[in-house]
């Protein structure tokens, strides 16, 4: 039996901030799940390494996160250890601009540790005039997390800008680097979804662009995020993957399920495709809530939804 107390000593003694009885609703988007064994926060990809290389090699079950996003933990917490990238906010600005990796004459590549978020990522790649981002802007995640689940929006996906990855294997207790097609991206999916490898940062190929025309659409994405998202109730963002021919929220909505509810989970009347925490929702809601959906959706259409947030059981 792990004894975390032992464990978050032995880090601290190490220099990385660890909490025993970290309770998880406290990070995550959804405000959703109880206490984690052990929470684990490093500050730089040094200290990262260090804390999945200890946790590892002593068998402890770890699970990664950036922004606490597109994740749902359950309501009796997480027998394991839960590292938080949010103190890793490193930002590298440009570390290629001279052609040297293959560049366009207007390309640059920057970099970003794993648990930058991706929406101050796209905002500081338009201060530096740089376009292929702008899509990223309001998405709440981090750029772990972004790459994990190749996340879009507005018709752009961090595959499109993704130059490289740098990883940690905890199996070889090596470090190296995923390029470009070597990523498998597909629709919210990428190699990391099939391995045990650790993002530990990326570089993202961008464009030079009008700095006014990069920010006008930063802005105009944000503000129809705004209008059509319920931004005002914790949330794992869009519950369900994008249908096969099909527009999962308008079948939802289409299915009478705006508003409903179990507990404190509810059908965004806003948009169909969210689920909300309106108050004292716990995992078993959601879960709840999101078999009905796909139940009635399946029975009045016959199509399959995808659920693409990531629940995480206690064992």
């Amino acid at each position: 039996m792990i004894n975390y107390k032992e464990l978050c000593g032995e880090l601290a003694a190490m220099g990385i901030s660890a909490r025993t009885d970290y309770r998880l609703a406290d990070y995550t988007s959804f405000k959703i799940g109880g206490e984690a064994g052990l929470a684990v926060f490093p500050r730089d990809i040094g200290e990262l390494v260090e804390t999945l290389r200890r946790l590892y090699g002593e068998g402890v079950r770890c699970v990664v996160l950036g922004n606490g996003t597109n994740v749902l933990f359950d309501d009796a917490g997480y027998n394991g250890a839960v590292v938080i990238l949010g103190e890793m906010k490193h930002f590298g600005g440009i570390v290629d601009s001279t052609g040297a990796s293959g560049l366009a004459p207007d390309e640059v590549i920057i970099s970003a540790d794993a648990g930058y978020p991706l929406t101050r990522l796209a905002s500081d790649a338009a201060a530096l005039s740089l376009t292929g981002l702008e899509f990223a802007y309001g998405i709440p995640g981090s750029v772990g997390g972004g790459i994990f689940m190749n996340a879009g929006a507005y018709g752009g996906e961090l595959s499109g800008v993704v130059w490289r990855s740098r990883w940690y294997d905890p199996d070889s207790g090596e470090t190296g680097y995923f390029c470009h097609d070597e990523h498998e991206f597909a629709y919210r999916h990428s190699i990391y979804m099939d391995c045990r490898r650790v993002i530990l940062s990326a570089e993202f190929r961008l464009k030079v662009g009008d700095k006014a025309q990069i920010r006008a659409l930063c802005d105009d994405y944000m503000s129809r995020r705004r209008e059509k998202q319920p931004l005002e109730y914790p949330s794992a963002g869009s519950v369900f993957k994008r249908g096969n021919g099909f527009i999962t929220a308008k079948l939802i909505e289409d299915a009478g399920l705006k508003g409903c509810a179990v507990g404190g989970a509810q059908v965004s009347e806003k948009h169909a495709g969210f689920i909300v925490n309106r108050g004292g929702a716990t995992a078993l809601d959601v879960l709840r809530l999101i078999r009905h959906i796909q139940a009635t959706v399946r029975d009045r259409f016959g199509a399959e939804i995808e659920c693409e947030v990531r629940y995480i059981p206690r064992d």
